[in-house]
């Protein structure tokens, strides 16, 4: 079965076309890498509402995973761990916690990610969440964490039994 995502990239500055997003690109080419096809990149702006918004329209798009990266960190319009929460049904922590882990090996601030990875719903139509950081690196260290995991967390959410060893 092909699983689907979608990437979200926040960020006021590209939200604006200040600069190019980079991370969401990468996002879809390093989960291409695990058999996941990226429908599309939605960017948006910092902020609660404008991150609830798209996850909520994604995950209402069918996706198997969610993918933002931004807004992680904690500056004042790091939102997104915010806006994603009350979408969480069960939270995944041992897989953010793993994110971080990987990152800190080469960037010690990545520690100071504060993204959450869970589920919204469980069944048939159950999503995976991911918040991974903005920048390209911390990307890749998501994708390293989460890409061979998400046939198996969304399988086992949906109930597929072949999912569950």
């Amino acid at each position: 079965m092909k699983l689907h995502a979608r990437v979200i990239t926040v960020s006021d500055r590209a939200a604006a076309g200040e600069y190019e997003d980079r991370s969401g690109p990468e996002a879809a080419t390093r989960l291409a890498e695990h058999g996941i096809a990226v429908d599309r990149i939605d960017v948006v702006a910092d902020g609660i509402e404008s991150v609830r918004a798209a996850v909520s329209a994604a995950a209402d798009a069918g996706v198997a995973l969610v993918f933002t990266a931004g807004g992680t960190g904690v500056s004042p319009r790091d939102l997104t761990p915010e806006a994603t929460a009350p979408l969480l049904d069960v939270r995944l922590d041992g897989v953010a916690e793993a994110m971080r882990a990987r990152g800190a090996v080469a960037v010690p601030s990545a520690v100071l990610s504060r993204g959450l990875v869970g589920l919204t719903g469980r069944g048939p139509g159950a999503v995976l969440i991911v918040n991974a950081p903005g920048s390209t690196g911390g990307v890749r260290d998501a994708v390293a964490v989460v890409g061979p995991l998400v046939a198996h967390i969304v399988g086992q959410a949906r109930g597929d039994a072949r999912a569950a060893h």
